[in-house]
């Protein structure tokens, strides 16, 4: 009987490897590594059409404006400095940080800072391993996926919790990153995101973190206006209408959702728009059989919203 019981667990324990194994793999390869078609105008235009953000979008610019000089001071027999490109971004849940990332990530390869400019999104759990050795390999494979590009680690203060650092493996993955930072800095960019007061606590949580960073963007909340703006934008480009009276209430959901320590910007913006198309058809599933008009069914009705934004 214990004999077909340590069978079965050593059966069980070897699928979990082999399981394990195919993750890993998956994980190593997987990613697109296609270099985008864009110029460094076209890119920066979608940037630029992104709402609000203005103070992010000054950065941007001035960061593509080093770039292009030095580039220029190159070509002619210039000094250029050898300044590190790795970003900070800070901000609350639904900021664009995201967004951006992949942005700058192309705007980089576009201007042959990187040779690809694809973005390789982690967070803990794809850096930080179970046991002694498998973190130091799980950072250096995202790593490698990240190398031509940008490595985007989401929450990157998670690597940090409060506590003894002997308890959690998550510093040997900032050691281990700050080391390939240095050396792979022709090849890699590295933006770290997550909450403001976190991220400080992240950057001073290892002596040679902060001075690996080049700049720090903040991504500010959005205003209400600027939301209104986003879910007209959703709906736009769902083949949606939403009722051109709709802004007072629009304001009015925002303004109350924003009190709420779950709100989430253009996220609560884009959930707003994908419950508002619920109610609608809600709505509209009893007429169905008569028959409704294209403009019927495109429209968002500002009792469509009320009800979208009732708990």
């Amino acid at each position: 009987m214990a004999r077909a019981r340590d069978l079965a667990r050593r059966a069980r324990e070897a699928s979990e490897t082999v399981g394990r194994r195919i993750a890993d793999r998956r994980d190593e390869v997987g990613g697109q590594r296609e270099r985008s078609s864009r110029t460094p105008a076209e890119v920066r235009a979608e940037i630029d059409a992104l709402i609000g953000l203005d103070s992010v979008k000054e950065q941007i610019d001035a960061l593509s404006a080093k770039i292009r000089v030095q580039q220029q001071r190159s070509e002619h027999g210039l000094a250029a400095i050898d300044s590190s490109h790795h970003l900070v971004f800070t901000g609350n849940p639904g900021t664009g940080k995201t967004t951006v990332a992949r942005l700058v990530a192309e705007m980089f390869g576009a201007l042959d800072l990187v040779q690809i400019g694809h973005l390789v999104e982690v967070d803990r759990a794809r850096l930080v391993g179970q046991y002694v050795g498998h973190t130091a390999f799980k950072t250096n494979r995202a790593i490698r996926r990240a190398l031509d590009g940008v490595l985007f680690i989401d929450e990157a203060y998670a690597l940090t919790p409060p506590g003894p650092r002997s308890l959690d493996f998550g510093s040997e993955a900032v050691e281990t990153l700050i080391k390939r930072m240095e050396d792979r800095r022709d090849r890699l960019v590295v933006i770290v995101a997550g909450y403001p007061d976190l991220m400080e606590q992240f950057l001073t949580s290892n002596p040679g973190l902060r001075s690996r960073f080049a700049r720090e963007i903040t991504f500010p909340d959005y205003s209400n206006e600027d939301l209104v703006a986003i879910i007209r934008r959703h709906a736009t480009d769902a083949d949606y209408l939403i009722a051109a009276d709709a802004d007072p209430t629009l304001v009015a959901i925002f303004d109350r959702a924003r009190r709420s320590p779950e709100f989430g910007n253009a996220r609560h913006a884009r959930t707003l728009f994908e419950r508002a198309t619920q109610r609608q058809a809600l709505r509209l599933e009893r007429h169905l059989d008569v028959g409704l008009d294209r403009d019927v069914l495109r429209t968002i009705t500002v009792d469509d919203l009320i009800e979208a934004a009732t708990p």
